[in-house]
């Protein structure tokens, strides 16, 4: 694909069609990590939630290896949108890099609850080292997160 056509099959995750994104998904997700940056540069020019949900959720199982996807987490923390912050706080968490640690923080203040509860298991997942604790929240060891096939 040329990097016109990714990007045009990018905005095609801006629609309101569940069915729109995945197929529009289906051409991208053979470019690997390297389709990070084309999501990451259109990121803020989303106006809908639901698109930049989606950016934010295809980038998640590449926050290891992808600085764009773990900057894109990072710019998404401060998302007007409850579900494009929680996206972040779980690409960050699954990220397990500590410099990710003072914009989580920053969101402890927040007025959403929701939020709060998302930066939290988030800091705990990356201060733990374990990405799971993301979504085992009461620790219980029951709950796991398989983002990647490594992750089992």
């Amino acid at each position: 694909m040329t990097p016109e056509e990714i990007r045009a099959a990018v905005q095609r995750l801006n629609g309101t069609s569940v069915a729109a994104e995945e197929e529009a998904w289906s051409s991208l997700r053979e470019l690997g990590e390297n389709v990070v940056p084309f999501l990451r540069e259109a990121y803020p020019t989303f106006t809908r939630w639901q698109g930049r949900v989606s950016l934010v959720f295809h980038s998640i199982r590449y926050a290891r290896v992808s600085e764009d996807a773990f900057l894109l987490g990072l710019d998404a923390l401060n998302d007007r949108a409850t579900l494009v912050r929680y996206r972040a706080c779980a690409l960050l968490a699954y990220s397990l890099r500590r410099d990710a640690l003072p914009g989580l923080k920053h969101l402890l203040k927040h007025s959403d609850p929701r939020t709060i509860a998302d930066a939290t298991a988030s800091i705990h997942a990356i201060e733990k080292q374990n990405h799971h604790l993301f979504v085992d929240r009461t620790g219980s060891g029951r709950t796991s997160w398989v983002v990647n096939e490594e992750d089992r």
